[in-house]
């Protein structure tokens, strides 16, 4: 309530990448007040109740997670773990860096209790996230997880060896991967979601996974978009391709039943739409592939989760674990807590 009434309204007084910026620079400087940083970590304290789960042969010590986006580069290691979350995905990463889509690129809709973004996968580099990886101390049984992707202006047929460049770095240093093909914001991305290019892409990345002492699950980010051909398709792929769950579902590229003003709207531009709207989209998406996949598939259900009832429609619907980002930004800081107590 605090957070909503008080903090909330100060930071979304602000852009929006530079309230992300400096809420968690400030949360990383309060947190190493000798006092303040103690009552403050018992503002996100869980109850101690055995909530852990195996899931790949993983065991995640509770079901909500980050969702990728948040911390693409891993610079906020030190600080989001403290908030409760099970596991982290970092990313979107591509092997070079790049600067992402011209700013403004990401706008609220509070109307809608939603984020507008067109970011374009910003990221420093696979090399840069790698670095600081080994170079963190990562918490007793926290799952990292490495969401990565292609560069811009890598064609979509040398795709595959982009995708196979972020596996091979990052394979020491996290526990599962997810393949982004899914994102609306980089021009032609979504085409590797159709069945040859996305066969050829998975198959790949599943042949270099079977030649390490150990397989890391390999999972497969989809559109909120898909028609019900596109997607009898894509299950049929990661079938043959043996992949190991999807992440259901990225961002739309949709508008329809929006509450945010047109013009404003139409004053943003392009890009993709999380929150409340996509909520019951990804949610019957999740309890389709659930059906076809006859529970055989584990999904890792986000978009929309600002609640215990959005969390548990996720659950019923099929999912196995559960990813926030727009419920964080619109709920605060003690929702990972507020979840799972």
């Amino acid at each position: 309530m605090l957070y909503r009434l008080l903090i909330r309204p100060i930071f979304f007084a602000l852009e929006p990448e530079k309230a992300h910026a400096i809420t968690l620079w400030m949360f990383r400087l309060l947190l190493r007040m000798p006092l303040v940083g103690t009552l403050a970590r018992g503002q996100f304290r869980l109850r101690k109740v055995d909530r852990s789960l195996k899931v790949w042969d993983l065991t995640f010590p509770n079901r909500i997670g980050l969702a990728a986006g948040f911390d693409k580069d891993g610079q906020y290691l030190d600080v989001m773990p403290i908030l409760g979350f099970g596991f982290i995905e970092l990313g979107t990463v591509t092997p070079r860096p790049q600067s992402g889509n011209p700013r403004p690129r990401l706008f609220r809709l509070p109307t809608d209790g939603a984020l507008l973004n067109r970011m374009g996968f910003n990221n420093q580099g696979v090399d840069e996230l790698a670095s600081r990886l080994e170079r963190f101390k990562r918490p007793p049984g926290l799952i990292l997880g490495g969401n990565i992707g292609k560069n811009r202006d890598t064609p979509n047929d040398k795709a595959v060896e982009d995708y196979l460049t972020c596996f091979e770095r990052l394979y020491p240093l996290v526990d599962y991967f997810v393949v982004n093909v899914s994102s609306p914001n980089t021009p032609g991305l979504r085409e590797l979601q159709e069945k040859e290019p996305l066969r050829n892409l998975l198959s790949a990345l599943m042949a270099a996974n079977r030649e390490k002492p150990k397989l890391r699950p390999i999972l497969l980010k989809i559109a909120p978009d898909l028609t019900e051909t596109l997607l009898d398709n894509l299950l049929e792929v990661v079938s043959m391709t043996q992949i190991h769950g999807l992440v259901v579902a990225n961002t739309t590229a949709g508008r329809e039943g929006l509450r945010t003003n047109v013009a404003k709207l139409a004053s943003y531009g392009s890009g993709g739409i999380s929150g409340k709207p996509v909520k019951d989209i990804a949610t019957a998406m999740i309890a389709t592939i659930y059906q076809k996949t006859e529970g055989t598939l584990p999904i890792i259900g986000v978009v929309g989760i600002f609640t215990k009832a959005d969390a548990q429609e996720k659950l019923e619907a099929g999912a196995t674990l559960l990813q926030v980002y727009t419920g964080l930004i619109y709920e605060g800081p003690t929702v990972v807590r507020q979840l799972l107590n």
